[in-house]
């Protein structure tokens, strides 16, 4: 089976790649000392750091969210499943929202699949990939951190973003994807399990981002 996109799943991909970045935006911007989004008003969003923190999030919490989605897609489609991602229109309203006040919170949709059964192990693979993406992405971006400028933003929010996304998501409750990893194999989610949510630890104690 080919990998197909709706003119629906594209539409709502962009959308939900837009909005996460404008959500990372806005927080990387409300985090910075000395930059308010209030009181600096219009001027902000002409001015450098708006569009230097938006070409950031662009390329590392957008592309994170996005590479993740797909390989979800490519992995169940490869097991002979019909597979769409479906932005969440308010849950990317609320990341944007949040971003605003200074706090991160993004679930900005799913893919969805379904078809033939599929057995345990196959729905575990196809969750573990998109946790597997993030953590490659990482270390793609992690020699950035060497530069400084622009790429040295780069590779610091985007390590410390997918690497947090690989370790959240691998958390195994409700509908993440560490779930029904634990469900297909307790040995496969020790292992997986502690790579991922140990990274994510790590960049929620002690890598700060800059934007």
């Amino acid at each position: 089976m080919r990998l197909q996109f709706s003119q629906t799943e594209l539409r709502d991909l962009a959308v939900a790649w837009l909005a996460l970045a404008l959500a990372f935006t806005f927080f990387g911007i409300a985090s910075t000392p000395g930059v308010s989004i209030v009181n600096d008003g219009p001027a902000l969003f002409t001015s450098g750091l708006f569009a230097r923190a938006f070409l950031v999030s662009l390329l590392t919490a957008g592309v994170g969210f996005l590479l993740h989605e797909l390989a979800h897609k490519v992995v169940a489609i490869r097991f002979g499943q019909i597979a769409e991602f479906r932005a969440d229109y308010p849950m990317l309203a609320l990341a944007v929202g949040a971003g605003v006040a200074g706090f991160i919170f993004a679930a900005p949709g799913a893919v969805y699949h379904g078809g033939r059964p599929i057995s345990a192990r196959q729905s575990g693979l196809i969750s573990l990939a998109g946790p597997v993406t993030n953590l490659l992405i990482a270390a793609v971006l992690a020699p950035l951190l060497l530069f400084g400028g622009v790429l040295g933003q780069i590779g610091q929010v985007g390590v410390w973003i997918n690497l947090l996304l690989a370790g959240f998501n691998m958390l195994p409750f409700g509908p993440l994807d560490g779930r029904k990893v634990f469900d297909w194999s307790k040995a496969v989610f020790a292992v997986s399990g502690a790579v991922c949510i140990g990274l994510g630890l790590v960049a929620f104690l002690f890598l700060v981002p800059g934007f």
